[in-house]
């Protein structure tokens, strides 16, 4: 697999919850702070989301203006902060657990009178072992605008997405939540394809021959990569690699590959009643204790307590 569908396989990405909202009128909620990533799309008419993020060229000390989003925008938050959605900027809110608490079978919300704007949205949640491998390299917001090659792209799905969930059909629900992961990784696409570089593997992925290596090592992460080969494979010599992969990436090419290996190790220790010394040597290591050394650096804790750790509980709540 590729980069990103790896992490998001290790992740374990779930829908914690699925809302269509109809508002019309004044309406705006104030959601709280909330776990890993909260997404959206509007699919008919005009609000706005009031941020707590910095933008660019605004002052840091000033409130963020309001960012207007229109039919046919998508957006994802990652930094958990609250926010607010509003018909209009400066309308009071009303707390989103107010608004959410009696959601339908069918995940409707209605507010005001009128309804002329629909936002679908919702909440991914992540195994919370691995959840800073994305959360670490997301920014605050991505807008992905109306009229834009990777809004073009997913059109199809928002029309999907505007039968399912206005619909009561069978199997609606599980088709809504494959078109959701469907439109994160399409979001995910257009923030990598902004090409913003600045130490994070996710952004790294637009660079032809950095992304070409960070695909090398995920498909063979067992194989003893060294610096040189790994330049060699790109093109590019020993040294200018490592000093571009270190700028983009924000770590040198062997310490992202231990990193990759021991979260894929963390991964086996969790899921399989494998011993510790079975997936020390698969991993290349030639004693237990060595394995151990590595992968306490990169996970915080030894293997055994690594494994001995309860998962934690997601956190199904509403958006």
């Amino acid at each position: 697999m590729d980069p990103l569908s790896e992490v998001l396989a290790l992740l374990d990405v779930r829908n914690a919850l699925l809302a269509r909202l109809e508002a019309g009128g004044t309406w705006a909620i104030d959601f709280p702070r909330y776990r890993h990533v909260k997404f959206g799309a509007v699919l008919r008419g005009t609000c706005y989301l009031e941020p707590p993020w910095p933008t660019s060229g605004h002052p840091p000390t000033e409130p963020a203006p309001a960012l207007r989003l229109t039919a046919g925008d998508c957006y994802l938050l990652g930094d958990g902060k609250p926010y607010r959605m509003a018909g209009e900027p400066g309308c009071a809110g009303t707390p989103a657990r107010e608004v959410f608490t009696d959601v339908a079978e069918d995940h409707l919300v209605r507010m005001g009178s009128d309804p002329d704007t629909v936002v679908v949205g919702g909440r991914f949640v992540f195994d919370q072992a691995h959840a800073h491998v994305l959360l670490d390299v997301l920014p605050p917001i991505i807008h992905v605008a109306a009229g834009t090659a990777p809004a073009d792209a997913m059109r199809g799905h928002l029309r999907s997405l505007e039968h399912e969930t206005s619909t009561a059909e069978f199997g609606s629900t599980l088709v809504t939540e494959r078109i959701a992961h469907i439109m994160l990784v399409q979001t995910l696409r257009a923030h990598v394809g902004q090409g913003r570089a600045g130490g994070a593997w996710l952004t790294a992925l637009h660079d032809s021959r950095i992304g070409a290596a960070l695909a090398a090592m995920h498909r063979r992460p067992l194989h003893p990569w060294t610096v040189a080969e790994l330049a060699a494979d790109v093109g590019m010599s020993r040294s200018a690699f490592a000093a571009r992969f270190t700028e983009l990436v924000g770590t040198s090419p062997l310490n992202y590959l231990l990193g990759w290996r021991m979260r894929i190790a963390g991964r086996e220790l969790r899921t399989h009643r494998r011993s510790i010394a079975d997936v020390a040597q698969e991993w290349g290591y030639g004693s237990e204790s060595a394995f151990s050394n590595a992968f306490k650096r990169v996970m915080g804790r030894s293997p055994g307590r690594y494994r001995a750790a309860a998962a934690p509980a997601r956190d199904l709540s509403a958006p």
